[in-house]
């Protein structure tokens, strides 16, 4: 966690209220970190369902995979979180954390170990002592509250410079219910159906499977289309709860996914993550600019999000925009090397406002002062047409900076 606050955070901390089913406390159990809360504890009403989506790397955490056992059954009654130790590359001793860290959380908080989900962030390839949990969960269990969700955003902080939080509230079918969503996630982030750590809730009663095809629908724009530095996490996981708790207001359960009382919901569902993706995005280690980039003119969306992705992913691209250079030729580069089609001399160039490349070739009004003038911003948009067909996607990056280098050089000392 940095001390110094990314320029490009919210200017605003959202205020969350309580999701009824949902109570939560953070504890400091000294996994890596001093002085600091680094567990975050959390429980759920009986019935809660829940959905989730996981790293598609081979290498995956021990929780991932005990996650995923889990998320078969579709039900849970607690979450436990840890920062500092990601228990990912730790053999069977991680398996063992994992099966100890569930077995100390059940006891406590009274629910069965197969009812615990896991989550842990930090160091990859150190063994994390899941005995440090006994006190820190035993006594976090007899303070649990529904509030302030802040300081559950804070619990499971490693490089973020911010807390991550976003906020809805909807109707289901004429019933209103409140969505709630965390997130963190700074570095190591290129996900693939996952971001790095991120849980949402709600007292929306929604049954396990259809709350599974929301979310699965739901990452593809938004997480799924957001890169720092490429590299995807061996520990991302992002859950979605719903406890059910809306039904004492009248709330219908939702058995499927063409229920016409899901409408409202499944949008602001999409928009809430979309909200926590962008936040990660702002978050990039040393970032100093978000980019948006805006691929049109390709042979499919998935053309598109594949062109738009090299671009995002490149180093040369995210230094030139760190430099506040409108360098196109990197750009052209960029599109070239994605290995999608893509046609030198129908590909058009814009940076904001200005387009600075057009038909192969620099625009003929181009001007540098101009556009030296918009790279300035915070926020850039880069638009790239391919003129070629009617696909298009956008995807979330920032720059590469020096801090980038120091962050990641003294991550582990």
């Amino acid at each position: 966690m940095s001390s110094t606050i990314s320029p490009l955070a919210p200017k605003f901390v959202p205020e969350l209220l309580p999701v009824p089913g949902v109570n939560f406390t953070t504890a400091a159990a000294g996994i890596r970190y001093h002085g600091r809360t680094d567990v975050l504890v959390m429980s759920f009403a009986p019935g809660t369902t829940v959905a989730g989506v996981t790293t598609r790397s081979l290498c995956p955490s021990a929780p991932v995979e005990w996650c995923r056992e889990l998320l078969k059954k579709g039900k849970a009654r607690a979450l436990v979180v840890n920062s500092g130790n990601a228990n990912a590359f730790t053999g069977l001793k991680g398996r063992e954390a994992t099966q100890l860290t569930a077995e100390i959380a059940a006891v406590a908080l009274g629910c069965k170990t197969s009812e615990v989900f896991l989550a842990s962030t930090g160091v990859i390839g150190e063994p994390l002592d899941a005995t440090k949990f006994e006190g820190a969960l035993t006594e976090a269990a007899g303070r649990l509250v529904d509030w302030p969700w802040l300081d559950a955003a804070r619990a499971i902080m490693t490089t973020d410079t911010f807390p991550k939080l976003a906020t809805a509230q909807v109707l289901l079918g004429d019933v209103p219910v409140t969505i709630n969503g965390i997130a963190k996630g700074a570095g190591m982030i290129a996900p693939d159906m996952a971001t790095m750590l991120s849980f949402v809730f709600t007292d929306a009663p929604i049954a396990a499977g259809v709350l599974q095809d929301l979310l699965s629908k739901g990452v593809k724009n938004t997480f799924n289309a957001v890169t720092i530095d490429g590299d995807t996490s061996t520990s991302d996981t992002l859950l979605l709860f719903a406890t059910g708790a809306a039904k004492a207001r009248g709330a219908k359960t939702v058995k499927s996914v063409d229920d016409p009382a899901l409408r409202a919901f499944r949008h602001a569902l999409v928009d809430l993550l979309a909200d926590l993706a962008e936040q990660v995005a702002r978050d990039g280690e040393g970032a100093r600019k978000l980019l948006r980039i805006q691929v049109t003119g390709a042979v499919s969306k998935k053309s598109a999000r594949r062109i738009a992705m090299s671009i995002a992913n490149s180093p040369l691209v995210k230094t030139a925009v760190a430099g506040e250079d409108a360098n196109w030729g990197r750009v052209v580069m960029a599109v070239g090397k994605a290995g999608e089609p893509a046609d030198r001399d129908r590909l058009t160039i814009a940076f904001g406002d200005y387009r600075v490349a057009h038909e192969g070739a620099r625009d003929p009004d181009y001007d540098e002062a101009v556009v030296s003038h918009y790279m300035k911003n915070d926020v850039i948009d880069l638009f790239v047409d391919l003129g070629l067909g009617r696909g298009s996607d956008r995807v979330l990056t920032c720059d590469l900076t020096k801090e980038y280098v120091a962050i990641n050089g003294d991550y582990r000392s």
